[in-house]
């Protein structure tokens, strides 16, 4: 049984103070991690963090819970008020495999709204982060960088007949997929210094996630090579912002999966750009968050 816990989540960070004693940076996503010679990595506390707590409006219990007590993964609970059975809704955030936590408060808005209005139980993992652990730490970590995560944990278990889940669906939110050939979205995408994935940033959450060795067409970055007639999908629905970067790599898969005679549908969002959801207090993001919220709900109530 999972045990109850008060999560400190600056725990599973190194914050700031990093000296010369840690050697050179090697690697570097301005804001959000540095990688030293000797293997210290940095993660400055870009976004807050924050209990699980909610105002009463939200009417639902919220808590945080160990998972593996092992290996430190934990992941909160988000459980509306209810007298009807509600879906669950199994959340992996973003990040690049490297940054990112359940306790981050974008998140955590982003989820409680999502459970209100979507009528259903989320639990959101917090797994292993690159370049400490680096994949497939985090498939393991879950049933485990947002919606990457779950297309491939879903892939495993469908192949497994014994395995205690019983999944319906699987939603993937701006899926973070790669390629050593840049699409037409990475190469002309004009990005802001202050967008929330860059062509350069993506890049390097790569090199630090992927096994030493490997570029960016491991079936981990870049999926297409393994969808065919005898993979077993879940049905899916692909969320995509048309000003993103990944948003010609997202279109792709949804092609490749019709191909392959999956069950799938997708929605691009007109007039935002990646993590819109949770990054972006625009009254074009707000609206496209809905419209995302009523599609969510539709999809896991069907």
């Amino acid at each position: 049984m999972a045990a109850a816990i008060a999560v400190d989540p600056s725990l599973s960070l190194q914050i700031g103070g990093a000296s010369n004693q840690h050697g050179a940076v090697i690697e570097e996503i301005q804001g959000l991690i540095k990688v030293y010679s000797d293997g210290h990595v940095d993660r400055p506390q870009i976004v807050p963090f924050v209990s699980p707590t909610l105002p009463p409006e939200f009417s639902m219990t919220t808590k945080d819970f160990f998972v593996d007590e092992f290996s430190n993964v934990w992941a909160r609970f988000y459980v509306p008020e209810s007298n009807r059975k509600l879906p669950l809704v199994v959340y992996f955030h973003g990040g690049g495999f490297c940054v990112g936590s359940a306790a981050w408060s974008c998140y955590h808005q982003f989820l409680a709204k999502l459970a209100t209005k979507a009528g259903c139980i989320v639990v959101s993992v917090n797994y292993r982060l690159a370049p400490e652990h680096r994949l497939p730490a985090a498939y393991e970590d879950g049933v485990n960088a947002g919606a990457n995560i779950a297309h491939n944990v879903v892939t495993r278990l469908g192949s497994d007949n014994h395995y205690p889940l019983i999944l319906k669906g699987i939603i993937l939110i701006q899926p973070f997929f790669g390629g050593e050939t840049r699409t037409g979205s990475e190469k002309n995408t004009a990005q802001s210094p202050r967008s929330a994935l860059s062509l350069l940033a993506s890049d390097t959450y790569w090199r630090l996630a992927l096994p030493c060795g490997v570029n960016r067409d491991h079936p981990w970055c870049n999926p297409l090579g393994k969808v065919s007639v005898e993979t077993r999908l879940f049905p899916t629905l692909v969320c995509i912002a048309e000003m993103d970067i990944l948003r010609d790599r997202n279109l792709e898969f949804c092609v490749a999966l019709g191909k392959a005679g999956k069950k799938m549908e997708h929605v691009l969002y007109k007039g935002v750009g990646h993590a819109f959801q949770v990054l972006s207090n625009s009254q074009i993001s707000q609206t496209r968050t809905n419209e995302m919220i009523a599609h969510v709900t539709a999809f896991v109530h069907h």
